[in-house]
């Protein structure tokens, strides 16, 4: 038995590692993604960005993800197509928004941001990033719990998360920007002054 052959057998046995695994390596790729549209490149990326987004995904987009669908599952278990469209609505009004908290005050923490200026960052983008989502993610989950089967759901999802990971990562990165440009004119005003 090959090397990849024992790790599609365990995260076949252990379903939330493939969504893990799934979220460390897309989460970080959309980062970068992101990252090269904004004419960065692989001399002057950010790799304390990346690095937050592969932390951020794996160790908590993945089990909170393989959460969901599994009390899903367990909630509606046949698959109609009013059954997913009902899990995919459910998920866009519970998990999507907690989700969206825990993005914004987590990787605020990553980023040695105040408990207050986490909660700022919340209020700040919370409603433009939902109003994004719920234009998308109904769609795609509505086809992934008709579709796709439970143990792929995960990983189906980490997938489209790719594209959602590069809009996450610009939001991320504006409030840097806007500090960014504060702390310049801050010291520009300084100069000035002096």
């Amino acid at each position: 038995m090959t090397v990849f052959s024992k790790i599609v057998l365990f995260t076949r046995r252990h379903p939330i590692i493939r969504g893990m695994l799934s979220y460390a390596v897309l989460w970080p790729t959309s980062c970068i993604i992101q990252q090269s549209i904004a004419g960065k490149r692989w001399n002057n990326y950010d790799w304390h960005q990346v690095a937050r987004f592969g932390l951020y995904g794996s160790f908590f987009i993945g089990p909170t993800l393989y959460g969901w669908v599994r009390i899903s599952t367990i909630l509606w278990p046949t698959i109609t197509v009013k059954t997913a469209i009902t899990k995919a609505v459910v998920e866009q009004l519970t998990y999507g928004p907690a989700a969206l908290v825990s993005f914004y005050f987590g990787m605020s923490m990553l980023n040695n941001k105040t408990i207050d200026e986490g909660i700022q960052e919340i209020r700040m983008k919370f409603w433009p990033t939902y109003k994004v989502g719920v234009c998308v993610w109904p769609v795609l989950q509505t086809f992934n719990f008709l579709v796709i089967k439970e143990r792929n759901r995960v990983p189906f999802v980490s997938m489209c998360s790719l594209v959602w990971g590069c809009f996450l990562s610009y939001m991320d990165k504006v409030s840097h920007d806007v500090e960014e440009q504060r702390i310049h004119q801050s010291n520009s005003s300084v100069l000035l002054s002096n």
